[in-house]
């Protein structure tokens, strides 16, 4: 399933691409929305300003891309080793108006294929406690509860206004 993705590592030329797509999967409400979107938070999920920042902090993470052979960006990934095999798995996004194509799975299929080849043997993720929907997408995949939850940074608004009080992340893993 994930030899028909190529991913290759972003580049300072796709970070406006990827910030669109970011915020039409995530966040973009109305006809044509993602099955995903989080409609529990309101703004930009990502910005340019943001993206480069998150890059910065983070000098091991990968952001890598996914472009057809029409050089149409399908969707990307960050990707980012964690230590002792572990790597974290996140703002996984693909084209809404193309996802009865499957595009998530093939997409994380990939990232966990490109993980495994750099020394990953297991992923974690983090997804909204309330967004029981894509949890349960997860799971379908081989991700299983870890037990441990992060709150959500309510003290800063880089992903976000959310629209209640109660949100968290609950923390997913998968063997790889």
């Amino acid at each position: 399933m994930a030899d028909d993705v190529r991913l290759r590592r972003a580049q300072d030329g796709d970070f406006a691409s990827i910030v669109a797509l970011t915020n039409k999967a995530y966040r973009e409400t109305g006809p044509g929305q993602s099955w995903s979107v989080e409609d529990l938070i309101e703004g930009p999920r990502l910005t340019d300003e943001t993206l480069r920042e998150d890059l910065a902090a983070a000098p091991d993470a990968q952001l890598m891309i996914w472009r057809d052979g029409a050089d149409e960006h399908l969707g990307h990934v960050w990707l980012e080793p964690q230590g002792d095999g572990a790597w974290f798995l996140g703002l996984l996004a693909v084209r809404p108006d193309l996802q009865d194509r499957k595009l998530g799975r093939r997409l994380l299929a990939a990232a966990e294929a490109h993980a495994q080849a750099e020394g990953a043997t297991r992923i974690a993720i983090t997804v909204l406690a309330q967004r029981e929907t894509l949890v349960a997408w997860y799971e379908r995949r081989g991700y299983r509860r870890t037990g441990v939850t992060k709150p959500w940074p309510y003290h800063e608004s880089r992903l976000g206004a959310p629209t209640r009080s109660d949100l968290y992340f609950v923390v997913l893993e998968r063997a790889i």
